[in-house]
């Protein structure tokens, strides 16, 4: 698999594959997935190449990261690329006060604290190294600083303070000292990553959902800055939470909910372009971020082998240049996305 080596601050850099693995979904996200399941799944992954995997303390309240220590300990720590995420502590908690009740299943009994701060940045960091049996992590991303995490603007400008106040220096220091390669923002939203690209030394942001075949406004203001501070992104949610993969069929997911008939309009329309050129959707939404040069990795995820190894096949498909010229002509893709 091709991999796209990004070296923001000159201290040797990281060597990302086009396609990482999110491993949200191991956290049993929807649905329970059992160890051996997730295992194979995450095998797959590494035998289709890819060498990229994110996980969070958040991601099925530790499940996610504790499923990687086995399947990491058989690798060569230098064979792969790793990133967590800080900003929740995991507290244990009776089963009924669980964070995540109806979205994460068969997980610890746990809860999420939210902890922005300099030594809830350290402690979260340690334990997931504890969780995963690593030595060390690449890329640390701040979680969540954004108005869908916490419900408003103000209650998200609040965390921001908090972090840029206080854990962002740890994020600093940790990588000054060389124990990370990297650091950055897990966000849902562009606009909180542009505000935290304009008011630190970010390395890359991993967005979820917000540069993708469907949506592009990222293009107005976040990604120029990115190049222009050579900045990264990886790039999560590429099918924005499915309705790129399903199609628009009713019951199709946006944005983690059953998506809207404005967005099942746009996507039926956009499909329609794909097909006359020969192309599927799901080829189309995967490989349309990779076309940004600011982009290092895309990383959908997956709960099954045959999802990995879908998404790797999708790389290989030929898209014509005449796909995103219509698009663009039939006002379905913003004229300044590069699509060369």
């Amino acid at each position: 698999m091709k991999t796209r080596h990004f070296d923001r601050i000159g201290n040797g850099g990281i060597a990302f594959t086009e396609l990482g693995f999110g491993t949200a979904p191991l956290g049993n996200l929807y649905r329970a997935v059992s160890d051996e399941d997730a295992n194979a799944t995450l095998e797959a992954a590494w035998r289709v190449g890819c060498r990229y995997y994110d996980t969070a303390p958040l991601y099925g309240l530790g499940l996610s990261e504790t499923r990687l220590n086995p399947f990491l300990r058989s690798k060569k720590r230098d064979d792969y690329v790793l990133s967590s995420k800080v900003g929740r502590i995991m507290r244990a908690c009776p089963p009924d006060q669980r964070t995540g009740i109806g979205k994460f299943f068969d997980t610890p009994s746990r809860r999420e604290v939210y902890d922005y701060s300099y030594d809830g940045v350290m402690r979260s960091f340690e334990a997931s190294l504890e969780r995963l049996g690593v030595d060390r992590i690449d890329i640390l991303f701040v979680h969540d600083v954004d108005v869908f995490t916490h419900g408003s603007k103000e209650a998200a400008e609040q965390r921001i303070e908090e972090f840029m106040r206080s854990g962002y220096y740890g994020l600093l220091s940790l990588r000054d000292q060389g124990v990370i390669k990297a650091f950055g923002g897990g966000i849902n939203e562009w606009q909180v990553a542009q505000t935290l690209a304009e008011r630190g030394d970010f390395d890359l942001f991993l967005l979820a959902g917000r540069y993708t075949l469907l949506e592009q406004e990222a293009l107005q203001s976040l990604l120029p800055l990115c190049q222009k501070r050579g900045i990264g992104i990886v790039l999560g949610g590429p099918y924005n939470s499915g309705i790129l993969a399903t199609g628009p069929k009713p019951g199709a997911y946006y944005d983690y909910t059953e998506a809207p008939q404005d967005i099942l309009d746009r996507v039926a329309r956009i499909e329609a372009v794909c097909t006359r050129h020969g192309v599927r959707l799901i080829e189309a939404a995967l490989q349309f971020p990779l076309l940004h040069p600011s982009v290092v990795s895309v990383i959908p995820g997956g709960q099954r082998p045959s999802e990995v190894e879908s998404n790797r096949s999708l790389l290989d498909a030929k898209l014509p240049s005449a796909l995103w010229a219509d698009l663009k002509q039939e006002g379905l893709m913003r004229a300044d996305a590069p699509t060369a």
